[in-house]
């Protein structure tokens, strides 16, 4: 097989969470070889009779008809009309594809399809005593200029939670896909930090309900931002929110609505979800500047320091996103990517600094029953 599949996979009495990332072993440049990425997805969902919960591909503005033509053919019937979020980066080490990671389970009921202005958006799970939802690729590009899109697209997310009598505040993950990320992520912060400000998630006596975040300059096909997101229904009060956390402050002391990690109910368990973290300090400054070493040495142990504070260690981690600004960037991370047996995806794209060029995001679950490598 010319790809490279990681699994995790939490069980307990009423599900199995399977959390899948899959990476070419070598470039990946025909229809046939990202089949076979997809076959292998397809193979592991079928062994575990499980559904998507949510699903990313990493790829490349030319790339993604191709992608997706690859995906259709090989998915079948498993395809419940719900696209994956298609995101487009630089071209890397790997070429038109970078990475698939997917959110799947396995239980005794099958995740209902939800449905924005008509076509199929996210998912709904139930099982006993827990409603999970997952949201991916909102955007809203008819509304125009980019922060007029920005304020559509959290009002688009808000929109479908609505409909299922609940808000941001049952959010614990947002995942926000900004292309030219550098030229306008200050004014999508405003954006943002104005909408949670009137929905109560910030400011003088709110309970700091920021979701965990990255905001990355990736693209999602045709749209200046797009967004996922994940949602706790039930139980009530299942979401942690840790504004605070590891070794930096708060975000929102320079501007970004986000929290540095959450802890929240998920299908099978618990899932820690720790926000893209970078070489940053306390006082929220760069550190390393024009250093990739000593930007990805301290970019890992800030993230370490998260999940050491969340009460997960290196063998719990269930999702792991490198973003690297060059592929220079990325072949200084070769060199530090087997020291950690994490579920690499590698991601070439802008960071939301300039000076920046690394970051890292990761998912935990502290109940991880199983890992496999094939």
């Amino acid at each position: 097989m010319s790809a490279e599949i990681y699994t995790r996979k939490v069980q307990s009495s009423s599900a199995t969470e399977i959390h899948i990332s899959a990476v070419p072993k070598r470039s990946a440049m025909t229809q046939s070889q990202i089949s076979e990425l997809f076959a292998g997805i397809v193979k592991i969902l079928n062994h575990e009779q499980a559904n998507i919960l949510q699903e990313r591909v990493f790829t490349v503005k030319g790339s993604v008809d191709t992608v997706l033509a690859a995906r259709r053919q090989v998915y079948g019937r498993i395809d419940d009309g719900v696209s994956p979020s298609l995101l487009t980066g630089r071209q890397g080490r790997l070429g038109a594809i970078s990475g698939v990671q997917v959110h799947a389970v396995a239980c005794s009921s099958k995740p209902e399809v939800l449905k924005l202005d008509g076509k199929p958006c996210g998912r709904l799970l139930k099982v006993p005593g827990r409603t999970y939802v997952t949201l991916s690729g909102i955007s809203a590009r008819e509304a125009g200029q980019n922060t007029k899109q920005a304020r559509a697209m959290l009002e688009k997310g808000e929109s479908v939670l609505k409909q299922l009598g609940a808000d941001f505040t049952s959010v614990p993950r947002t995942w926000i896909w900004l292309g030219d990320i550098l030229s306008w992520y200050g004014e999508f912060n405003k954006v943002r930090n104005q909408f949670f400000t009137e929905r109560g998630l910030v400011g003088k006596g709110s309970r700091q309900s920021m979701p965990a975040s990255t905001g990355i300059g990736v693209g999602l096909a045709g749209s200046e931002c797009g967004m996922d997101l994940t949602a706790v229904l039930e139980p009530a009060e299942a979401i942690e929110f840790l504004a605070v956390v590891g070794r930096q402050q708060c975000a929102l002391d320079y501007g970004s609505a986000f929290s540095r990690a959450s802890r929240a109910s998920s299908p099978a368990g618990q899932t820690v979800f720790v926000s893209g973290t970078a070489s940053i300090d306390a006082k929220g400054a760069t550190t390393h500047i024009g250093d990739a070493k000593g930007q990805i040495e301290t970019t890992i142990e800030n993230v370490r320091a998260v999940l050491r504070d969340m009460n997960c260690d290196d063998g719990d981690v269930v999702q792991a996103i490198a973003y690297c600004k060059t592929t220079e960037v990325e072949g200084v991370f070769e060199e530090f990517k087997n020291r950690l047996d994490w579920p690499w995806i590698t991601v070439v794209c802008d960071i939301c600094r300039d000076e920046l060029l690394f970051e890292i995001e990761a998912a935990a679950m502290p109940a991880l029953t199983s890992a496999t490598r094939a």
